[in-house]
């Protein structure tokens, strides 16, 4: 089979010929009809991610992966050849630590996968795999963020850094949970425009010099309630300390590998405001994003920007790092 693959030690990325893998006993083969390229994938190739786990040098990259089940191990009984499926970005290890697929075990920028069984979830037929296999991370992501971690309740106010792949679809999740105002920022301007088109009340330009006190304004000086950064940028979160009101939290999901500073700890504490780091999804934010699409109450067909063929994996993590044609969510297809 093909497959995208990156030596760590050095950041070179190559598709290749591997040997096709064999699932164990509680694991399953997947052929991959669809996977999402992410930023998180760019960051790991530029190397400002490094694996924390990874066995060896090299691994297959790729979080978000779609397809369609074509054999199972002895010990699996609820899934057979020929399901659709999507598999959940990570697991914890025998050490019960965290791991990530496509960083610290091989993922799905490949001809085939495999998965422990446990991560597997069913998806219906009227659900495209160019929509699927984003869900696991650029949609389920934000979902655990805004209900498990910031814990985000109806009429909250909200700020959100970032209207790429995650924060888009954080808009659209606010939207369901009744957040509002839902503020996006992001500095290019057709991100803007796609923030407002996805339910944002407002949308700001961060490199505006009149930011802050058009924020402060629509609070009318009371501070949001939460602030997310989904682009990971120090910029960002001290931007969003400025402007959270009373028991306001901050929610880090976007990665920077870089330090939190606080700009004024006497405000923080005074405020009572909380910084709370987000990472990944479970298999129930999984399923509940599946079961929220097939109720109508999520569309992911605005999502998709463009379909390259695995052999150009290189490409697309290339139009994602340079913004070419503004992307949303890149896929890959075998």
């Amino acid at each position: 089979m093909r497959a995208g693959r990156i030596q760590i030690s050095t950041r070179e990325f190559t598709v290749v010929d591997l040997q096709t893998p064999t699932p164990e006993a509680d694991e399953v083969l997947i052929k991959v009809m669809a996977a999402g390229v992410c930023l998180s994938d760019v960051h790991l190739l530029r190397g400002s991610i490094t694996p924390g786990f990874l066995k060896g040098d090299v691994v297959t990259m790729g979080h978000e992966v779609a397809g369609i089940v074509e054999s199972v191990g002895e010990k699996v009984t609820k899934f057979a050849a020929g399901d659709r499926v999507i598999v959940c970005a990570g697991v914890r290890d025998q050490f019960n630590r965290v791991t990530t697929m496509g960083f610290d075990y091989d993922g799905g920028f490949a001809e085939y996968v495999v998965a422990g069984a446990d991560t597997l979830v069913r998806v219906p037929e009227t659900l495209p795999f160019e929509q699927a296999c984003i869900i696991p991370d650029a949609v389920s992501t934000p979902w655990a963020a805004i209900t498990q971690t910031a814990a985000v309740k109806p009429n909250e106010s909200v700020l959100l850094f970032g209207v790429g792949g995650l924060g888009l679809h954080a808009v659209q999740l606010l939207k369901i949970v009744g957040a509002g105002p839902i503020v996006a920022v992001d500095p290019i301007a057709k991100a803007r425009e796609r923030a407002l088109a996805a339910g944002a009340d407002y949308a700001l330009d961060p490199t505006d010099p009149e930011f802050l006190g058009t924020a402060k304004e629509v609070m009318r000086g009371a501070g949001f309630n939460v602030a997310f950064d989904f682009v990971g940028s120090g910029s960002a979160r001290n931007q969003s300390l400025r402007l959270l009101g009373e028991g306001g939290r901050l929610v880090i999901v976007g990665l920077a590998n870089e330090a939190i500073v606080i700009p004024s700890d006497i405000t923080f504490s005074f405020k009572r405001n909380q910084i709370l780091g987000h990472y990944g999804s479970t298999t129930r934010h999984t399923i509940e994003i599946v079961q929220m699409i097939a109720a109508k109450k999520l569309n992911l067909s605005g999502s998709i920007s463009e379909v390259l063929p695995l052999e150009e994996a290189a490409t697309a993590l290339s139009h994602l790092e340079d913004k070419v044609g503004n992307p949303i969510r890149i896929i890959l297809k075998p």
